[in-house]
């Protein structure tokens, strides 16, 4: 099944997702891509790309999974993130595209892979998302 990468935009208009200026590229049940440009905004003050907003895309990617794959009358938040970061981006765009672990009842487990545009491995996240009664 595949889910227009415009219907998820509109779904996070107004949310920090928009205020960093991300956009969904695709969408499946078993992957969701997503991009944003590296701007002055999301620097740190040496210039390179923020560690945060790598985590902040990060959940949004596989909070957004999750909840393309929610059961109905449920509804998710993250319970754990963990982050690795190998290398600094500094121009261009950054991509992160998430893929399950695992998907239960109770819990989800996403892992998103953050790339610059050459396919260099910026940060690596690992996040549980809990499944809550709506």
């Amino acid at each position: 099944m595949t889910i227009d990468p415009k219907d998820l935009d509109h779904h996070h208009r107004g949310t920090l997702t928009e205020h960093l200026g991300v956009r969904f590229v695709e969408a499946t049940l078993e992957r969701v891509v997503a991009e944003v440009d590296i701007t002055d905004q999301l620097r740190t003050v040496g210039g390179r790309l923020h560690g945060g907003t790598l985590m902040a895309l990060a959940d949004i990617v596989g909070a957004t999974a999750t909840f393309l794959n929610l059961p109905p009358g449920t509804t998710t938040t993250t319970l754990e993130s963990k982050t690795n970061f190998f290398t600094a981006g500094r121009e261009g765009v950054v991509r992160a595209e998430t893929t399950p672990l695992h998907r239960g009842r109770k819990t989800m487990v996403w892992q998103t892979r953050l790339t610059d545009e050459s396919g260099r491995l910026l940060a690596m996240t690992v996040q549980t998302q809990m499944v809550l009664e709506a």
